[in-house]
Order: C-alpha cells, then structure tokens, then sequence
C-alpha cells in the first residue's frame, strides 16, 4: 500500500506554483509519491481554447524530470471524452488497490466542490489536501467550509500549509501572448520547450473556442490548478 499525493489539472502550461504543491504536500505528509496528471477535456473549460494533450502532458514531464518521488501520468490524458475527477478516482482504485490517494487542491476547489460531478464520490475516494487562503466570495472561512464538508459528507479533508505563489496558467499565456518573459514562473526545460515551438503566441476569447491576437491585461491570481 502507498500514499499517493495526486495534483490535476490543465497545466496549460505548467508553473512553479504546481511544483510547490506537490513539493510541500510530499514532506508535509510524508507521501510516498506525487503523481502530476494533466486534465484530458475538463468539464470547466469545454468552451475555451486547451492546447493538445501531448503537449501538455510533455510539458509536465519536463517540469517533475529528476525531482525525487515526482511522477509524470498520463492516466487522464490517455481516456476520451470528458474527464471527471470522481470518475478519474474511481479507475485508480480499480487500477491500484490498497493505494491511499491525497487529491491536492487549491482553496478555490474546496469552494466549489459541490459543484463538482458527484462530490461526494470525490470526497469519499481520496483525502483531500488544501492550499491557500480564503475565497472572496465565500462568508465561510477556509477552516470553516473544511468542517461543513467534514460534517455533511464524513470526509478527510487537511490543510496543506503551502506559501502562496501570485501566479496562474491563464496569466502566464496572456504574458507569452504579450511578447513577455515567463521564465521566472516555470521551469527552465519549460520556458525552452515554450519558446522553441511559439507556444502562447495568441491569447484566446473569453468564453469561446475562438482566439485572438490582440492583447488583453490579465489579472494576476493566487496559485491555481
């Protein structure tokens, strides 16, 4: 049996906030591994632009390369479809028995996780890790909303107490698009791999599958996945 520390999402691209997440919740918890696993078509973001798995899925690859019990899957990338976090965690459990799994969050999820298809199928298959500070919207403070879950849905949800990165995916295409250094937010072997084949040159629309080249002012949020 092994604790499995699971951090998801786009990574369109990747960035050094994902890399923090993991790494705290790795010495936090004492996991035996981390396993970063890009999204195939998230249900989120079906009206908006998502780069070619591959790409994505290389991308992460390259940010984890030679980081001690950091492993890169494709579990996600490889089905079809849209993929669901309940359902993710439900072939893991098939796949690999007796595996405990940490599903990595940042405070934004925990918010909207019963928004989420079948949360409590999510909350039941996996502890849950959070990172970051209240959400403005909510009147529930972080620790608050962990024991309205906790208490409606008998769930383990923990705090993951991880510094705070001012850095998101969506900023970071909108600076590329921009003609703006990112190397500062990404690993090196991203920023490269990033440069050399133009990736972000067009910032999409808002809302639809279009994009454009003119160029938008993103704000700048706290770490996502």
């Amino acid at each position: 049996m092994a604790n499995i520390g699971i951090v998801g999402g786009t990574f369109d691209p990747i960035h050094n906030g994902h890399i923090l997440l993991g790494e705290q919740a790795y010495r936090e918890y004492q996991l035996d591994e981390i396993w970063y696993m890009p999204s195939g078509q998230p249900p989120h973001k079906r009206d908006h632009h998502v780069t070619a798995g591959s790409i994505r899925l290389e991308l992460t690859r390259l940010a984890i390369k030679g980081r001690a019990g950091f492993c890169c899957s494709d579990f996600e990338i490889r089905r079809s479809g849209t993929t669901y976090t309940a359902q993710t965690l439900s072939l893991l459990h098939q796949q690999y028995p007796g595996n405990v799994f940490y599903f990595i969050i940042g405070a934004d999820s925990l918010y909207e996780m019963e928004h989420w298809y079948t949360p409590e199928l999510v909350m039941k298959q996996a502890v849950l890790l959070v990172a970051g500070r209240e959400y403005g919207k909510s009147q529930r403070s972080v620790d608050q909303q962990i024991l309205y879950l906790k208490g409606k849905y008998e769930c383990d949800i923990r705090r993951l107490h991880c510094p705070e990165m001012m850095v998101s995916s969506a900023m970071l295409r909108k600076m590329a698009a921009q003609g703006e250094s990112i190397e500062a937010y990404v690993p090196h072997s991203v920023y490269e791999y990033i440069v050399t084949h133009h990736l972000y040159q067009e910032t999409e629309d808002e809302g639809s599958n279009s994009k454009t080249t003119k160029k938008s002012e993103g704000k700048i949020k706290s770490v996502q996945i």
